[in-house]
């Protein structure tokens, strides 16, 4: 699992369903949400 930062919540958790994506920049990313509250998370990787 990947964790990142809830923005409602304001603590790191660990992303539910979190899935790669590329960005229109090259680069990585992962979406998820937060197990808790439902609300999206998003964290950046790095370069493809």
């Amino acid at each position: 699992m990947v964790d990142g930062r809830c923005m409602k919540c304001k603590t790191n958790r660990e992303m539910k369903d979190a899935k790669e994506v590329v960005m229109k920049n090259k680069m990585k990313a992962m979406k998820g949400t937060c197990p808790k509250c439902g609300t999206k998370m998003f964290r950046i990787i790095g370069k493809a």
